[in-house]
């Protein structure tokens, strides 16, 4: 594809606050779940902050004291679905050849202005993104290494804030004059995600790619726990996206199946004409109809052996991120591909940057990783991914 790449992605971007726990401890356990939807803290899982409270009846400062000691957190970074895998895609893209956007909101207060600040150092282009008189969101991240036999797990206490002030409307015409749109944890942006079907369809008109990357949706577990999630406001939006990204939890739970085998089935019958589904530390589903990609049946991708042989001496970091850098090293395999006028698009190769991008994250605290000079971070996964290729 001749010119520059432009990535445009909107969704859920806050502030994560970071506190290294364990899940067994008493201070946690009292506060799990019991039932699906109730406010419980689950691992893997996201609650809303008012729900969290209805149910632990307690406050979130008590509940922070209780788990911390008074202690700040264990580390502050950028989450969120949405721009922490455009921030890790344009990490590794060559900015001659691409430029990748991000549209959203955040509050005019501290977290927001950090944002900003925080966003400054990065490649990420704020197209439109302001600051308007509401609350930042932010997720509480409650991380344990090791959760799951060391693979690690976290739980988030997430308040939506500002997010719940960003509509379709705002979201203008510039947003389409894309090759690639990113619609990343909608389900934390409630007005962008109830009219997605809208956004996509246009998208589709102006032939943008359209890729979409799932979160934990909390909202529709709580109003109906025993009921599939809805993908938005439209089962139509399977067939709308080129590229579904999801979890195993999140493939169920938008599918209402209990068997992932199942899970895939609902997704094909849809229309989806690719996906991946992650899953921990756990081989990664990927498929393709061959309408974008080449075609390929339903297949399972190891995770990374170089990987998971260094994070033995290397325990510095945490999960946190890793789906949503999963993402970006997708993005940035199909920024790349375009880049080479591929036409027919290799899906296992966006897999392996994906897999070696989330594994990546497990080096470091947060979602987010600040360069300190352009290609730093390339020079650091490129190892990791010729390692898996051969793996592969």
């Amino acid at each position: 594809m001749a010119g520059k790449i432009i990535v445009s992605g909107t969704g859920c971007c806050l502030v994560d606050l970071l506190y290294i726990t364990d899940f067994s401890s008493r201070a946690i356990s009292s506060h799990l779940s019991f039932k699906r939807g109730d406010g419980g803290l689950s691992p893997g899982k996201l609650v809303f902050e008012e729900e969290f409270k209805k149910y632990s009846k307690t406050s979130l400062d008590n509940f922070i004291k209780e788990i911390a000691g008074g202690k700040k957190p264990d580390g502050i970074n950028i989450g969120g679905p949405s721009i922490v895998s455009l921030i890790h895609a344009a990490q590794l893209s060559d900015s001659d050849k691409c430029e990748v956007r991000f549209y959203g909101r955040a509050g005019d207060d501290p977290n927001g202005r950090y944002i900003i600040s925080s966003l400054e150092k990065t490649p990420v282009i704020l197209k439109d993104f302001r600051l308007i008189r509401q609350r930042t969101p932010s997720t509480i991240v409650l991380s344990d290494p090791h959760y799951d036999n060391g693979h690690g797990e976290r739980m988030f206490i997430n308040s939506i804030g500002a997010a719940w002030h960003f509509h379709p409307e705002d979201i203008d015409d510039d947003f389409f004059n894309s090759d690639i749109v990113v619609f990343g944890g909608t389900a934390l942006v409630p007005q962008i995600h109830d009219n997605l079907n809208a956004l996509l369809a246009k998208a589709k008109s102006h032939d943008c790619m359209t890729i979409v990357n799932t979160v934990f949706d909390f909202r529709n577990e709580k109003a109906d726990p025993s009921s599939r999630w809805p993908l938005g406001d439209s089962d139509d939006n399977y067939r709308l996206t080129d590229l579904l990204i999801a979890d195993k939890e999140e493939a169920l739970r938008l599918s209402g199946q209990n068997d992932i085998g199942d899970a895939v089935e609902f997704f094909t019958g849809k229309g989806l004409s690719a996906f991946m589904i992650t899953d921990g530390a756990s081989p990664v589903k990927i498929f393709s109809d061959g309408s974008l990609f080449q075609p390929v049946p339903v297949t399972s991708m190891p995770v990374s052996q170089s990987v998971l042989n260094d994070l033995k001496t290397n325990k510095r970091g945490d999960t946190t991120g890793c789906g949503d850098n999963f993402a970006g090293g997708v993005i940035f395999s199909l920024v790349s591909q375009l880049n080479r006028n591929k036409t027919r698009l290799d899906i296992t190769d966006a897999c392996i940057w994906g897999i070696v991008s989330g594994g990546f994250t497990c080096f470091y605290m947060g979602g987010t990783y600040f360069e300190k000079e352009r290609g730093e971070k390339m020079g650091k996964i490129m190892p990791y991914y010729n390692a898996c290729k051969r793996q592969i």
